[in-house]
C-alpha cells in the first residue's frame, strides 16, 4: 500500500513539474516558448524584453505583465529555451523553475521588487 502511494505521489509531482514548464512550439519564425516570470510591472517588461532582444537567435520578446507570461521566438541552432530562461534569472527574474540570480535582483528598482509576488524572502 505504501509503495502505491509513494509511486501515485511521484508520478503526480513529476506530472506538475512538466506543465508548469511548457516546451517550445515549432512557428513560422523558429521556436516559440512561454515562461512564466516573476515580473510585477512596466519597469520589469522593458528591463527584460530589452535585455533579451539581443540575445543570439532571439528574434521576437513579449512579457504580459498581467499574467506574467514571457512569450520567446527564436532560432534553435543559435539559443535554445533554457537558455532564454537563464538569461531572464540573470536580468533579476525567475524564470518558470530557474530561479532569479540573487544579485541581479538587489540591483533592480524597487518597484520592481514587490513582496507581494516574491516567494523567496527578498
Amino acid at each position: 500500500m505504501k509503495t502505491k502511494i509513494i509511486t501515485t505521489l511521484t508520478l503526480l509531482l513529476f506530472s506538475l513539474a512538466v506543465f508548469a514548464q511548457k516546451e517550445p512550439v515549432k512557428v513560422d519564425k523558429g521556436y516559440q516558448v512561454e515562461i512564466k516570470t516573476s515580473a510585477v510591472c512596466e519597469m520589469c517588461k522593458e528591463a527584460i524584453e530589452s535585455d533579451l532582444i539581443f540575445e543570439k537567435g532571439v528574434k521576437e520578446v513579449n512579457l504580459d505583465v498581467d499574467t506574467k507570461i514571457l512569450t520567446v521566438v527564436y532560432k534553435e541552432k543559435k539559443t535554445s529555451a533554457n537558455k532564454i530562461r537563464k538569461r531572464v534569472t540573470e536580468v533579476g527574474y525567475h524564470a518558470d523553475d530557474m530561479k532569479r540570480d540573487p544579485e541581479a535582483y538587489d540591483n533592480l528598482p524597487m518597484c520592481c521588487k514587490d513582496g507581494a509576488h516574491d516567494d523567496d524572502g527578498h
